[in-house]
């Protein structure tokens, strides 16, 4: 039916054909029509807001629609023209421009269409148009076909709003409760249409249509497809007929007719037909009550507040000749066709005019009123209440209308109440009748056959319609007078109340009647009045007083009981006395087990009378006990009368099955109380009905099997089966006991297990049936059973153990439970199985034939048992098979998807799973079967390795295929489905929508499931994919287009598309939130999936424009379910997320711009209608951005989603708990939890309810019983508080994940998407907005902690933005940008407010939480980085005078600096102890990220707080002491393959903060009193230089580059402590001596590894970086100074200092000769190979800076020591050999003395250097002055220098490229900058070692014969000289002296002399150079002279 299906589209509006002629393709008779019917069902049904103006506007649009009803536009020859030249010339089509040209096939299926309903040929036309617009709706039928289905969806739609509006109306027997607006809109409306004639129109359609009428014209006309579509037209056809009929039943509800419309109506009536089984069709009898309700006047009894006004609108009372027609028409008027009906309407027209009479109007109508008897006289003639039994009750319709219900009790009880008369009359009639059988039956001659049964017919027509109360009315409460007085609340529409008011009066009537009927009651009335009694005892009161009538009826007056009188024969005491006398008499029949063999019934046998009699008694016991459970309880436990006993003896007797059915049902009746349920077990199981225990030498079995086996198959009738299954059904529910027949048998309920498996199950299909729908009934009752036994059922470690039990002395094996049976025979191919999946496969076909047939409801309800068969063994045989697994048993079961692939014996295919899956397809018909089934299929997807067979199954048959699809989309397009309907299932139609909705629920997560899986799977087929192909190859279409047909996807878009263009949003959000999410959840998935993403993402974004119309709409609120709305948006936000990275990788700007300006945008902007603006515009609304104050801003969207999250979390309050123990409860929750289907970790609280009750039921004695309801309202406080619980954890981990996807799209803004498309400033303000709101959120009270590590993170990433985006704005900006308005475009104001959030998060975390501030610190550090001051150009121009440089304004930077600096004080301690202790331990990266944090602060703390701090708690000490533990740490580092490099890295960073600890003199003197040196030198690692040269070359590489080679890391190690020594030398210049001596200690340790380092052949990068610190450190501790410590050494240690000292002395010496003279070359050519051309150039040059380091450092070394050994050159230390030759080609041994030429080569060298790095630093500067004007390959090469790879320039972007360049030019110009100082400082040091070397020599040395051997002597320390002079030969000198003249030449002296002018100037060193090339010159040319 159409309601089920959503015929979707948005059909344009209908213009006025005539005139313009254009085609309409919404088709004008169906699409507006639907939209009337959404405007009426969205304002009267839904309720909607804004509904009633668009409903006005509806119906003003649509009222010649209602005026005309049905009536289609005409035929003309104008028209039939213009369509037929459609194909040539071509017609014009509402909507679309120009004209479109038609086929001639369409043109002439519109004709046909046209002649078939008679209308209009364009209207036909657009029908078709519509049709073929709509096809994919309808899988399988032809655009005809679906034309045929929209004209009459046409018709229904305006039927059932015609009807809505009706029910809407103001007036007498309901309301709906809507706003008066709206009434009076309907009212006024209606109130038109019913002055124009409504009725009659209304008659005369319910009379034209008709279905066989209409289906013949189709059939004709070949407008009829399969089974499927004609059971679709037949419901439209008889819905619209329903909706008319039912249009004047409404009215006439509410309003009463005209006089002419009254006797139309009754004319229609006169007319009208039975079915064949006598009872009226449904329309027919809404017909019927209709007029019932016009002749109505019982509504004013009820005194409502409106009364006077009804008395004036009722025609009766104000209109005399409205009652003189209808009057007339009844009583004088010709015989109707249905005579019963006649009399119904009369009877109803005669009690009408006998309640006029009784009021004071009546008079006026006295002379119609007198002839009430009469027309009762007539209407009884007429058998009107056997009419209203067979023809009212019967009728299908009756049940469904509760105002059926109610008309039908008001003219039953009026009758009784108002012609009391009458009903006195009927029963003396009765007597009389009843004595003449009487007399008859003693005469023995036939009762005559005049008699009239009125009373039977009366009595039968009570019990029958109080017996069915679907609506739960319970209206037999009016018959039951209280005696006394039952304080009832819940009682509807009768009296029940307080003792002191008086029933009513009517009241009092009817209940007087039942007991006065009872009173010497005829034989003949026996049988109806216990049926009567039946029906009013139906119901919750009405049976406990049904009850009580019953025992006070036994109770006789004293003086009978003497006479041996019992009482009236309508008693429980006359009931149960007779059941004993009939026990009594058949028992003495029973056959002993020998005569067995003779079969025929006994003599005394029950007469049928007596059998109608009991039965009757038997159905009225059982409906008192099915309701009261107090009358269960009284009977059971009655001493006389023992039912149970008694009825379970009748059953070993022989009686009719019929009657032993009625007793089981009985018993099953008593059963439902538990504790009777446990005895009646035993008692059953004692009487042997279904024989368990075989007697020893017994034949043959006995008892039901016999019975069912012989007697019911015979007789093809099995009433006796059906009962036996239902008892035991109930049982099962009741109690299930474990020893059930022990002591006879192996305890246990197998053999009724048995029993109802072998003989009633499998046998079923094969037994013969009288009744065919009997068959069904038989397999849905044992299937019932099977279904209970198996939910119950838990798999047990026990059950899978071989136990024996004694029985008789000997082991038998005990029974397994039930349960555990069946699992064993669901897990294998069992004809259990079989048998099931056989019945689901007839139950596919039978529904597959759209035909009714007997037993249909039966079948149906055995499927969904299968169904729920199957579920539930999926369901547990993963913990059965485990079990089974462990328990090591030798039972073979294979799982049951496993089996649902076998081969099915009916068709010879495997199609269990098809089977299955074509529920859904009968979704609409049979929501529970589709429900089950999707179950099952979800369970089954989750198996990876059935994927592909589940799709070969589903796609190898193409119409199969086809239609399993449309089943699948069918149940998600499901239009009744509703969320959060209530679970009780009271209420039919909320159940169904219930289930519906889960049945979506269970397909999502079936598509869901395998997505995770690799294709082709299940969820792929589904949705549209490609399965044979490569996914990412699929091409998704519209639905339609390219034959593509409709899929899940498609519905699932359309599910969330509708109403997403509208400003409330995507109405499923707020309808079904759980329903959204996972829909959301699927496209996040497809998007995400890599093969899907492409195809997928391509679709969303062209054809439905999915991302931005529900971005739009964020964030979704929703009060009542803030986890779903918290989902939807995770999913939707990862999902943009992933959109937005796409598009702009592939250059998509217009959609990531579109995107993003819908997420940061802060104008209020329109939402275009197009989508699409220009760029221009775009780019102008973003530069808008920042025109304060000129609009009012909006808050930007990723904020409001931001705002949507809720931070807090109320947490549940503990346990209060009297009895349990609340660890071990707690214990048991744990125990409990596991991970739901979203991921969330709960509790499963139907587990823990069922363990904690069965601790409860494990308790014994008396004070456990006492204490029972306690300990159970106990656990029920515990459930509540674990549901809490679940929910609290839900909530919390919606939020995470909610944050989480925020998280993750805000960095995929920031990170993936072109920055061009947010502007710097932009950007800026978007990124202090988001922190600013991240912070207030998670820094208020109660926000929750859970949430915290994703706020950190995030804040992380976006203070790392922020800094990013504030320093390339100030790098764009050049160096002297920004220096005005402070930072960038974010205000200073603003960092500060950043920074204060930031501590105050980082002080909140307190103790815990240390990874949480790891982010915390990064982002601390990016934070203050900013204020970092970029490098700047080192120009070496004249530097302004300190003066000036004091009073310079503060730039920006040192001033953000000064106030960051501040705020981070206002913390006080309290930060430094955080920072500190998490600096001192916990989790690695935590403390490197503390550590640099402090290294940073300290850094710019002026005032030495946080130094202060450090050394005064202690802090400085723990880390220096934490070396020692590190050193083990790094020994391991130094093995070929290191476990872990953490320990070097935190040991990196401690040094890094040392080191600036050691910058200040405080820091350092706290750290030589903390022992650092002294900790140095006792760490083991540096012994272990990596020695072996493979080790030490450049092949050994960890191929990914990441891990260095051993050497490497050992450099690592080593840097950072020599680097740490040389800050602590430099800094504790007052203090030298004590940090020297200790340093000098740690070189004298280590003294063999900086031996072999200084000796190194290896010029890699490392190796000069280590040589340049070891000398500068060598340079400032190995001197002879250093032994003048103060301390008394003694002499031997004192020999062994100096030895260390002079070696390391030659050592410094030789290794400057290697780098000056002889291997200088070789080492400048190693550099250059070294360093790869690939290579950044900043390493080479960084390696030249080495080179001269170590050269600067040497010669420091030497003037110091010449410095340190005497103050005046003649007694100076010698360190130079007197021979200025230079030693490029000489080789020295390194034993030798190093020649005084090798200094002067120095000199040479360095002065060249310098020339040349002074050009390149000039030409450097030139460039960075105009790197605007550079030619672009001069960028590339420049920009090379910092990008590594080839590629990499390419892809820079020129603004990115000018940056770049200006970063590598100030590298560059800074980097000459100090190879000049180098150079300088070289040229100087070398002037002066030369100078005072020639003093000595040329002046003060006195020659010895050259014949003594030069050998260094520099043993003789002591001593002022060098080398002795004893040494030295005159000729040595001469040749000196004129080395030195002839390389100190004018050039070089010259050259020198520049130098000084060029760069010591501006140095205070100025003329230093000047002075000693003087004296020198004067050296030489003197000692000449």
């Amino acid at each position: 039916m159409f309601s089920h299906r959503q015929i979707s589209g948005q059909p344009c509006h209908a213009s006025d054909m005539a005139t313009q002629m254009a085609v309409n393709s919404g088709a004008s008779l169906w699409g507006p029509l639907k939209e009337l019917w959404e405007a009426v069902e969205g304002a009267i049904w839904r309720r909607q807001p804004e509904s009633v103006h668009l409903l006005d506007l509806q119906l003003k649009k649509h009222k010649p629609s209602f005026l005309t009803l049905f009536k289609n536009p005409m035929k003309s020859a104008e028209q039939r023209e213009k369509v037929r030249k459609a194909s040539t010339e071509g017609i014009a089509i509402q909507g679309q421009q120009g004209v479109r040209l038609l086929p001639e096939q369409l043109i002439s299926e519109a004709f046909i269409l046209s002649d078939l309903f008679d209308l209009g040929e364009l209207a036909a036309l657009e029908l078709l148009l519509a049709g073929e617009h709509q096809q994919p709706h309808f899988p399988g039928l032809t655009r005809g076909l679906v034309a045929v289905l929209l004209y009459w969806d046409g018709k229904r739609c305006v039927a059932n709003s015609l009807r809505s509006l009706i029910q809407s109306r103001h007036g007498k027997t309901f309301t709906l409760d809507l706003s008066p607006e709206l009434v009076n809109l309907t009212t006024r409306f209606t109130d038109e249409l019913m002055a124009q004639g409504l009725t009659k129109q209304i008659l005369n359609l319910i009379s034209d249509i008709s279905v066989t009428r209409e289906f013949e014209r189709l059939q004709k006309e070949r407008g009829l497809g399969n089974e499927k579509h004609r059971k679709e037209v037949t419901d439209l056809i008889k819905e619209c007929r329903q909706s008319l009929a039912e249009c004047l039943f409404a009215w006439t509800c509410q309003s009463p007719l005209s006089k002419e419309d009254t006797l139309t109506l009754i004319g229609h009536l006169e007319m009208v037909t039975a079915e064949a089984d006598g009872s009226l069709d449904s329309v027919n009898l809404a017909l019927v009550m209709s007029l019932l309700y016009c002749l109505d006047v019982s509504f004013l009894e009820q005194g409502t507040e409106d009364r006077e006004d009804l008395l004036q609108a009722l025609p009766l009372l104000t209109e005399k000749q409205y009652v003189a027609a209808v009057h007339s028409r009844l009583v004088e008027g010709q015989a109707w066709k249905l005579p019963g009906l006649q009399a119904v309407v009369q009877l109803a027209w005669a009690l009408s005019l006998r309640a006029l009479s009784q009021l004071p109007q009546g008079a006026a109508l006295v002379e119609f009123t007198e002839a009430d008897e009469t027309l009762a006289d007539q209407a009884l003639l007429g058998g009107v209440f056997l009419f209203l039994t067979e023809g009212i009750l019967g009728s299908d319709g009756f049940s469904q209308e509760e105002f059926y219900t109610r008309r039908l009790h008001s003219l039953i009880t009026d009758f009784l109440a108002l012609m009391p008369m009458k009903v006195k009359q009927l029963r003396n009639r009765a007597d009389e009748d009843a004595r003449l059988i009487h007399m008859a039956l003693q005469m023995g001659s036939e009762p005559p056959s005049s008699l009239r049964k009125d009373l039977d017919h009366l009595m039968i027509l009570i019990g029958e319609f109080y017996s069915k109360d679907p609506f739960e009315l319970e209206l037999g409460l009016e018959f039951w007078c209280p005696s006394e007085s039952l304080q009832h609340t819940s009682l509807t529409g009768s009296f029940l109340g307080v003792p002191l008011q008086r029933p009513p009066h009517k009241q009092v009537v009817l209940s007087k009647f039942v007991r006065q009927m009872g009173d010497l009651l005829p034989a003949t009335l026996y049988i109806p009045y216990l049926c009567m009694l039946k029906g009013l005892a139906n119901g919750p009161q009405c049976s406990h007083y049904c009850f009580s009538l019953l025992k006070t009826n036994g109770a006789p007056h004293g003086e009978n009981r003497q006479a041996g009188m019992s009482g009236s024969v309508v008693s429980w005491e006359h009931f149960f006395h007779s059941l004993m006398l009939y026990h009594e008499n058949l028992r003495r029949d029973v056959p002993s087990a020998d005569s067995m063999q003779y079969r025929h019934p006994p003599i005394r046998d029950i007469t049928q009378r007596e059998l109608e009699g009991l039965t009757a008694f038997l159905q009225l016991l059982t409906t008192i006990i099915t309701w009261s459970e107090n009358a269960r309880l009284a009977l059971c436990e009655h001493p006389q009368w023992t039912p149970v006993v008694v009825m379970l003896g009748l059953l070993q007797c022989s009686v009719q099955p019929v009657l032993k059915a009625q007793i089981l049902h009985a018993l099953a009746a008593f059963g439902k109380s538990p504790e009777i349920a446990a005895s009646l077990w035993q008692s059953l199981e004692y009487t042997q009905i279904l024989q368990t225990v075989k007697a020893p030498g017994q034949r043959q079995a006995a008892g039901i099997e016999v019975e069912l086996n012989e007697i019911e198959s015979s007789c093809e009738e099995y009433p006796l089966t059906r009962a036996f299954c239902h008892l035991i059904s109930t049982l099962v529910e009741s109690a299930l006991p474990v020893n059930l027949g022990a002591g006879l048998r192996a305890p246990g309920f197998q053999p009724y297990l048995d029993f109802l498996r072998d003989s009633v199950f499998l046998a079923f299909p094969t037994r013969a049936y009288r009744r065919p729908a009997e068959k069904w009934e038989v397999a849905e009752a044992v299937l019932e059973v099977f279904h209970k036994l198996l939910r119950e059922y838990e798999p047990q470690p026990a059950d899978f153990l071989q136990e024996m039990v004694e029985l008789q002395g000997e082991q038998v094996p005990a029974n397994k439970p039930p349960g555990h049976i069946l699992m064993f025979h669901l897990l294998n191919d069992s004809p259990t199985l079989s048998l099931c999946l056989s019945l689901l496969e007839e139950g596919a076909r039978h529904l597959d034939a759209y035909a009714p047939f007997p037993g249909k409801k039966q079948l149906e309800s055995a499927v969904l048992h299968c169904l729920c068969l199957l579920d539930l063994a999926l369901q547990k045989e993963v913990m059965f098979m485990d079990l089974l697994r462990e328990s090591q048993t030798s039972l073979l079961v294979s799982p049951v998807e496993q089996l649902l692939q076998g081969v099915s014996a009916q068709s010879k295919r495997a199609d269990h799973i098809t089977n299955i899956a074509r529920y859904l397809y009968h979704s609409s018909s049979n929501p529970d079967a589709a429900f089950q089934s999707a179950k099952i299929l979800r369970r089954i997807a989750r198996y990876p390795n059935i994927q592909a067979r589940l799709v070969g199954d589903f796609t190898h048959d193409q119409a199969v295929s086809e239609k399993l699809m449309a089943g699948f989309v069918e149940c998600l397009d499901s239009e009744e489905a509703q969320e959060g309907v209530a679970t009780d299932d009271t209420d039919p139609e909320k159940r169904v929508a219930r289930i519906r909705h889960e049945t979506k629920i269970h397909i999502l997560n079936l598509l869901i499931t395998p997505l995770e899986l690799k294709g082709p799977n299940l969820g792929l087929y589904l949705l549209g994919y490609e399965v044979k192909k490569p996914v990412s190859s699929t091409n998704l279409q519209d639905p339609g287009v390219l034959g593509c047909p409709r899929t899940c996807l498609h519905a699932i878009l359309s599910l969330l598309q509708r109403g997403s263009e509208w400003r409330s949003g995507p109405v499923l959000t707020k309808q079904a939130p759980q329903l959204a999410e996972l829909c959301y959840q699927v496209i996040y998935q497809l998007c995400a999936c890599p093969d899907t993403s492409g195809p997928t993402m391509r679709y969303l974004r062209t054809s439905q424009d999915f991302l931005f119309s529900h971005l739009q709409h964020l964030p979704f609120i929703l009060l009542e379910n803030e986890i779903a709305a918290l989902s939807q948006m995770s999913w939707l936000m990862k999902t943009t997320a992933i959109e937005l990275r796409v598009t702009s990788l592939n250059r998509q700007r217009s959609h990531t711009h579109r995107l993003l300006k819908l997420l940061l945008d802060d104008q209020p902007h329109t939402l275009y209608a197009d989508g699409e603006t220009g760029m221009e515009e775009e780019s102008r609304s973003v530069s808008g951005f920042l025109h304060f104050g000129t609009v009012s801003k909006v808050r930007r969207r990723l904020l409001s989603i931001l705002d949507a999250i809720d931070f807090s979390q109320e947490a549940p309050e503990l346990l209060q708990l009297d009895f349990f123990e609340r660890a071990q409860i707690e214990q048991v929750i744990t125990n409990c939890e596991h991970v739901n289907e979203q991921g969330h970790t709960v509790c499963n609280v139907k587990l823990l309810h069922r363990v904690l009750v069965a601790e409860i039921n494990a308790l014994q004695g008396m004070a456990a019983i006492g204490q029972r309801p306690l300990l159970m309202e106990e656990v029920n406080s515990i459930m509540q508080q674990v549901v809490e619980r679940n929910r609290v954890r839900c909530s919390l981990s919606a939020k995470r994940h909610a944050l989480q996807s925020w998280r993750s799209l805000v960095e995929t803004i920031l990170t993936a998407c072109p920055s061009e498309l947010i502007p710097a400033d932009q950007r800026q303000l978007i990124i202090r907005d988001l922190l600013l709101d991240l912070h207030d959120k998670v820094l208020s009270e109660d926000a929750a902690g859970e949430l915290m590590p994703i706020v950190a993170g995030a804040v992380f990433t976006l203070i790392a933005h922020l800094s990013q985006s504030v320093l390339s704005e100030q790098q764009g900006a050049g160096p002297e940008g920004g220096s005005g308005s402070g930072f960038a475009s974010i205000a200073n104001s603003a960092l500060h407010l950043i920074l204060r959030k930031l501590l105050d998060f980082i002080l909140c975390t307190g103790g815990g939480f240390q990874r949480l501030r790891a982010h915390l610190y990064g982002a601390l550090l990016y934070y203050l980085q900013i204020a970092q001051k970029p490098e700047e150009p080192e120009t070496l121009q004249t530097g302004t005078s300190m003066w000036e440089r004091l009073t310079a304004p503060e730039d920006c930077f040192s001033k953000l600096q000064r106030e960051n600096l501040a705020i981070i004080e206002s913390y006080g301690t309290a930060l430094m102890e955080v920072v500190c202790r998490d600096a001192c331990d916990g989790h690695e990266i935590g403390r490197m990220l503390a550590l640099a944090v402090l290294d940073r602060v300290l850094s710019i703390d002026r005032q030495c707080q946080w130094l202060v701090y450090l050394c005064n708690s202690g802090y400085l000490r723990v880390l220096v002491e934490s070396l020692r533990q590190d050193d083990v740490a790094l020994q391991t580092l130094l093995t070929p393959q290191p476990p872990l490099l953490k320990p070097l890295y935190i040991y990196e960073s401690k040094m890094a903060l040392l080191t600036r600890v050691a910058k200040t003199a405080q820091g350092a003197m706290e750290l030589l009193r903390c022992g650092l040196v002294g900790q140095l030198v006792e760490c083991q690692v540096f012994h272990m230089l990596p020695q072996n040269d493979a080790l030490r070359g450049f092949g050994q590489r960890d191929p990914s580059g990441f891990i260095p080679s051993p050497l490497e890391r050992y450099r690592q190690i080593l840097l950072p402590t020599l680097r740490l020594m040389q800050v602590i030398l430099t800094s504790t210049t007052t203090h030298h001596q004590q940090g020297a001596a200790q340093v000098l200690q740690w070189l004298i340790v280590h003294s063999d590894v900086i031996q072999s380092i200084l000796h190194g052949q290896d010029m890699s990068m490392g190796a000069l970086q280590e040589l340049s610190l070891l000398t500068a450190i060598i340079s400032k501790t190995a001197l002879p100074g250093a032994l003048e410590m103060g301390q008394e050494i003694n002499s031997a240690a004192l020999m062994e200092l100096q030895g260390h000292i002079g070696r390391f002395q030659r050592q410094s010496l030789s290794l400057l000769v290697r780098l000056m003279g002889t291997d200088r070359v070789r080492y400048l050519k190693q550099i250059e190979e070294t360093v790869s051309p690939g290579d950044l150039a900043e390493k080479r040059e960084e390696m030249e800076v080495s080179m001269q380091q170590i050269c600067a450092n040497i010669m420091e070394y030497c003037q110091t020591l010449l410095l340190q050994s005497s103050a005046e050159a003649q007694f100076s230390l010698c360190l130079f050999s007197p021979s200025a030759s230079e030693p490029a080609d000489v080789a020295v041994p390194s034993a030798r003395v190093p020649s005084l030429g090798l200094v002067l080569l120095l000199l040479k060298n360095s002065a060249t250097d310098f020339f040349r790095y002074h050009d390149s630093h000039r030409q450097s500067l030139n460039k960075l002055e105009r790197v605007e004007q550079l030619p672009p390959e001069e960028l590339k090469e420049l920009c090379q220098g910092l990008v590594s790879g080839s590629g990499g320039v390419e892809k820079i972007s020129s603004v990115q490229r000018n940056v770049l360049a200006k970063r590598r030019l100030v590298q560059l110009v800074n980097n000459r900058a100090k190879l000049l100082a180098l150079c300088s400082y070289i040229i100087e040091t070398c002037l002066f070692v030369i100078w005072r070397h020639l003093e000595f020599y040329l002046l003060y040395c006195t020659p010895t014969d050259p014949k003594d051997s030069l050998l260094p002597s520099y043993r003789d320390r002591s001593g002022s000289r060098g080398l002795s002079v004893s040494r030295v030969s005159q000729q040595d000198l001469e040749q000196l002296q004129s080395d030195v003249a002839s390389s100190f030449s004018e050039p070089l002296q010259r050259k020198l002399l520049e130098v000084e002018g060029l760069y010591s100037k501006t140095r205070s060193r100025h003329t230093f150079i000047q002075a000693l090339t003087r004296r020198i010159r004067g050296l030489v040319h003197h000692a000449k002279g």
